[in-house]
Formats: C-alpha cells, structure tokens, sequence
C-alpha cells in the first residue's frame, strides 16, 4: 500500500479500535490528531506510542454529540496541522448513554446515540471538508449489522444511528467526489478491547465461545489492528477509485447463514 497522507484525525481515537487505527496510521508516517472524550490518561499513552512508531501529533478534547466541540476540534487540527489528509469518525459514546430496548429507551439516550453518529458524521465531514486536500480520506467506522437486524433489542439506538450514518457515507461520497475525496466505511465483526468488553462477563464469555466454535470462519474475534488495516486500505493511492462503500472487516462472520445450523456450515462437514 502506498501512504501519502501527512495529517489525521481519528475521533474516539485513544482506545480501543480508535486506537488500532491512531497506531496504523502512525506506522505509516502520518500524523494524527488524537481526540478523546474523558480518559485523558489513554489519550497520552497511545500519544506516546505513535511518537515511539516514528511519527507524531496531538491530543484534543471534544464531545463529538456537540457541534460546537467538533467545531472548535477541527479549528484546533487546522491550527496545528495546517491542512488534514485523513478523517476518521470512530467515537461512540459509552454504552450506558443508549443501550436500552426500543419499548423502554428514553429519547435521551437514543439522541445521544444519533448524535454521537449521525449527526457528528455530518458536521464533521463539513467541517473537514474545508482543511482537507484534495484527495483526502474520510472513512467512517459502523457496525452494519445492527441496521439490518433486530434481535439485539438494546442496541436499536445505535443500530438506527449507524444505519443513518452508512447513508450520509453515500450521500457525501457524491458531493466530494469532484474533489476526488473518497467517503467511506469499515464495519468491523466482533473485536477485542472494543465495546464488547464493556458487556457483562458472561455475555463476552458466550460471544467469545461463539465465534471461536466457528461462526467466524476464521475462528477468532478481530483486533483494533485488524480494523486499521482495513482503514489503510481506504487511505492508499490504490484506493482513490472506491468511494461510498461499506466494507466489513469481519474474518468471514457475515457470509455465515443463521438459519442452518451450525454443525451443517462448517467445511469439514460440506461435501467434496
């Protein structure tokens, strides 16, 4: 992969898949804005280790359901880099502000989740839209499956904030293309140290047991490395001809067919 990228800003980028991004990014020379919500403490340590991979930047505080904070975010990026080559909008809030089911959810908390997505997708892109190159990248981070599925009840405020947020990809891919500035998302599978180890022990314990026993073919859940590299693709020169895509970056896990058991989908059981 060819990076010519200088300058980055990853949103939620101090943990988790943010992080996994910040670091793969770093590994490839570019600089990145680290924005963080509360735990400055992670903000300064994954600063540390994108300095230890050659490159450098800068940490910055802001709450992405606020225009006001993406504002001034952006102002904060465009004074310190000058211009931006690579928008990440990966921040979600913490689990408590929106899992609820859809009978029960206070409208506060599925506006925290809209918010959170959709809305500061939307400010964010036209806000970078102005510092940002020609060229540039600007990758969202969703999770698909909560937009075509409706069993997981609790997370039906995120699900409609993702699922709104894959459409403004669309919509933005159309209106930077004459600027050959690429939109597009990565929809990861299950990955460590990511929301799933926010859920109680014995939920992460079952989904853990669950795709390790092959519902991901791969048989293992994903990385925060495994979600950058996906990103990196996105970044590359070779990919200045994708745009409005949604990628999943999922070892396989929604090619599986829940309607057949288990037993019958793997393929030292399929006949020869």
């Amino acid at each position: 992969m060819t990076i010519t990228a200088r300058h980055a800003l990853v949103t939620g980028g101090s943990r988790g898949i943010g992080r996994g991004i910040t670091l793969k990014l770093a590994e490839h020379g570019v600089g990145v804005a680290i924005n963080y919500l509360k735990d400055e403490a992670s903000a300064k340590a994954t600063l540390e280790q994108v300095r230890a991979r050659g490159s450098d930047g800068f940490i910055v505080q802001a709450d992405v359901r606020q225009p006001a904070d993406i504002e001034r975010l952006f102002t904060r990026v465009r004074d310190e880099f000058g211009s931006l080559d690579i928008f990440v909008s990966n921040a979600r809030g913490e689990i408590a502000s929106f899992y609820e089911p859809p009978m029960s959810i206070p409208v506060e908390k599925f506006d925290n989740a809209m918010n959170s997505q959709a809305k500061a997708f939307l400010v964010g892109v036209r806000e970078a839209a102005k510092i940002m190159v020609d060229g540039g990248r600007i990758i969202a981070i969703t999770y698909a499956a909560g937009g075509t599925h409706g069993s997981w009840q609790s997370w039906v405020a995120m699900g409609a904030a993702k699922s709104s947020l894959e459409v403004l990809v669309r919509y933005f891919a159309v209106a930077l293309a004459p600027r050959s500035i690429t939109v597009n998302a990565v929809s990861p599978g299950w990955i460590d140290d990511s929301v799933l180890n926010t859920l109680p022990e014995p939920v992460v314990r079952m989904i853990r047991e669950h795709h390790e026993n092959g519902w991901t073919p791969m048989r293992r859940l994903g990385t925060p490395a495994d979600v950058g590299n996906a990103v990196l693709l996105f970044c590359s020169s070779e990919a200045s001809w994708i745009t409005g895509q949604v990628i999943a970056a999922d070892g396989g896990m929604t090619l599986m067919d829940p309607a057949l058991p288990l037993a019958i989908q793997q393929p030292e059981l399929q006949p020869a």
